[in-house]
């Protein structure tokens, strides 16, 4: 058996790289902070890539889609988390400066992938 196709997809390599930055910058912070917003936040950002992969699994654009909407709704849980580990002073301007890109172009992939199932 080969490589699952949802592993070529850009957007699923690119919420692999959000999901993975994510995780080096929770593991920094205090236990308080990763056992609060930490770990909402990780999941988060963990449940895009594997909806993404979960919808591939399915062989049905039905699903698939509705797999896809899941993921996109994760992306706008972790934007949530983001802003509010902005907010209390958890994410430096080198982390949001390294994320905020990462989410610019994963947003518009993710929906144009959606677009393109079925």
């Amino acid at each position: 058996m080969g490589r699952p196709n949802f592993e070529r997809l850009e957007v699923y390599k690119l919420s692999e790289k959000l999901a993975d930055e994510i995780w080096q910058i929770v593991k920094g912070w205090d236990y308080f902070t990763k056992d609060t917003i930490g770990k909402q936040i990780v999941r988060a950002a963990d449940s895009i890539s594997a909806n993404i992969a979960e919808g591939e699994g399915r062989y049905n654009f039905q699903d698939n889609r509705r797999f896809i909407k899941i993921a996109r709704g994760s992306l706008y849980e972790t934007i949530n988390w983001l802003s509010r580990a902005y907010k209390r002073n958890l994410l430096t301007n080198e982390q949001t400066k390294l994320l905020n890109p990462i989410i610019d172009e994963l947003s518009p992939k993710l929906n144009a992938y959606l677009k393109s199932i079925g």
